[in-house]
């Protein structure tokens, strides 16, 4: 699940033609990548990171992988890379290459590369090369998915995201069957190919065009998945390995998000006790229970009038479905909530809307890659009646996001590519230590699914914050910051159980000097798997 929350799903199967392919199938060997050629970065519309990315003297290139590692000597495609060089000499205190990747599936991770560089202590970033890619299918990387025209798509508002009559459910099932037709005839040989295993290996295959016989690595969200199967597959690999916020380790996907849903209705509920703890300020209900009535009053008012014309129900489930992601929000949610309900002022939740829920061209490239690895990774049911099933017996628990959730997953039940068997992922007593870092509370990527990972991995020590957030490294917990610096440096790992403190809790006024969330938490907080 992503950011753009509410999609929906489609209605029939689909008939594209298309060579299973066996997603565990046996990697050949075949010619060496070619060395990356460094150059300058390309300009690009709106890039907010440019000045910084040449401050800090990024370079861009491309990396050349096989479309189908059984067949290496076949038809490649590109990916996208840039690089922000260590200051220390390779013959003095170098650390060698830190591959980072934000997650998704589908996020780009050439901006998390300018922001990690940006953020890291000096004495850690100068010496480290600072890399990141677009997985297969992303952002520059060629070919760059892209199933639909996003302003029609994503138009708002949207149908709402809980069917209360068979209706409204075919209208839903509808959209994401047209959603997953088109990918499959725009992308019947891509679709195949389309898996984790296969960005792992490409990984792999941009370590080698570094010209590096090992590389670190840090990853967020379902970029520890990514981490998980490189270090399955290539355990000599690996000099360092860093995963923040930590996928469960078995690749079910359907699953893993019907746990989502669960541990996102206690996030939620967890924001409407703060903002009723805020009764002063926002006037929404002086108990929990009052600030959910609330809540879903609201709801249902925007199904009936959406505010500004544009925040339907549907849109309302976007917004606050960041505040699963990170507190550091509740401030400026609750406000703009306060403000339609009390003031009967539609602006605020627009503009909440707006920055937190409005969907782009970039975003459309996403959600076509996201489905294409989620929905080829495992199985899916095929049987529209089981999802109708377990999201009606989920939604009595956990109401907030079960049908959201389900519609913007709901494509992989028509997908023109059945899903394979995963990685069995397992790490063994040769890799090196591996860091994990994890918030309780997480929502995305919730602590019984890290519990699961950690189990797998012998090497690995984890460091549990006791807050919510999700992505919990170089967004202010200097606990958990000094735990990553440390590990990086020198490869220090703590002691199993060591424990963080949260970070304070949000104050009603902290959105009046927060601005816009960084791109930073924004990749590494907001798109999740």
């Amino acid at each position: 699940m992503k950011r753009f929350v509410g999609l929906a799903a489609g209605m029939a199967m689909l008939a594209v033609c298309v060579v299973p392919v066996s997603v565990g199938a046996e990697a050949r060997p075949g010619v060496p990548p070619a060395r990356v050629a460094w150059g300058a970065c390309p300009a690009k519309d709106g890039d907010k990171y440019a000045a910084l990315a040449e401050h800090l003297g990024a370079e861009c290139g491309t990396v050349r992988v096989p479309l189908d590692y059984r067949e290496p000597w076949g038809h490649a495609i590109q990916l996208a890379v840039n690089r922000i060089k260590a200051k220390v000499p390779r013959d003095g205190n170098h650390l060698g290459v830190l591959l980072v990747n934000p997650g998704g599936p589908g996020a780009s991770g050439r901006d998390l590369a300018v922001q990690v560089a940006a953020t890291l202590p000096r004495e850690v970033r100068e010496r480290y090369d600072i890399v990141g890619f677009d997985p297969r299918g992303v952002g520059a990387s060629r070919p760059a998915m892209r199933c639909v025209d996003p302003e029609v798509y994503f138009r708002p508002p949207r149908p709402d995201a809980v069917p209360h009559s068979r209706a409204a459910e075919n209208v839903l099932l509808s959209r994401a069957a047209d959603y997953a037709n088109r990918c499959g005839n725009l992308y019947s040989w891509l679709l195949p190919h389309m898996n984790t295993e296969n960005v792992a290996r490409d990984l792999d295959r941009i370590r080698a065009a570094l010209g590096e016989k090992r590389i670190s690595y840090l990853g967020y969200s379902y970029g520890t998945y990514i981490g998980a199967v490189y270090a399955t597959l290539f355990p000599k690999r690996v000099k360092r390995m860093v995963m923040d916020s930590v996928v469960a380790p078995d690749g079910q996907w359907y699953a893993s998000n019907l746990e989502q849903d669960r541990a996102f209705e206690k996030r939620h509920r967890a924001l409407m006790a703060w903002t009723a703890r805020h009764n002063r300020v926002y006037r929404l209900g002086d108990t929990a229970k009052r600030t959910r009535f609330a809540w879903y009053a609201t709801r249902s008012r925007l199904a009936e009038r959406p505010a500004g014309g544009v925040v339907g129900p549907s849109e309302f489930d976007d917004v606050f479905t960041v505040a699963g992601y990170t507190d550091r929000v509740w401030p400026e949610l609750a406000a703009a909530w306060s403000a339609y309900v009390r003031q009967g002022d539609p602006k605020p939740l627009v503009a909440a809307w707006e920055k937190h829920g409005k969907s782009d061209a970039d975003d459309e490239n996403g959600y076509a890659v996201y489905l294409a690895t989620q929905c080829r990774d495992s199985r899916w049911p095929r049987d529209w009646k089981t999802w109708r099933r377990d999201m009606t017996k989920v939604y009595r628990e956990a109401r907030f996001l079960t049908w959201p959730n389900a519609w913007f997953n709901a494509p992989c039940a028509f997908w023109p590519v059945q899903g394979g068997e995963p990685v069995k992922v397992r790490g063994t007593w040769r890799l090196p230590p591996i860091l994990m870092l994890q918030s309780r509370s997480d929502a995305a990527t919730p602590y019984a699914g890290a519990l699961k990972t950690r189990a797998k991995f012998p090497t690995a020590r984890m460091v549990v914050e006791g807050g919510g957030q999700h992505g919990i490294s170089l967004v202010g917990n200097q606990c958990v910051d000094r735990h990553l610096v440390a590990y990086l440096k020198d490869g220090t790992v703590p002691a199993q159980g060591t424990r963080c403190a949260a970070t304070a809790a949000p104050r009603p006024k902290d959105h009046l000097s927060s601005g816009k969330q960084s791109r930073h938490e924004r990749l590494t907080g907001v798109l999740a798997r």
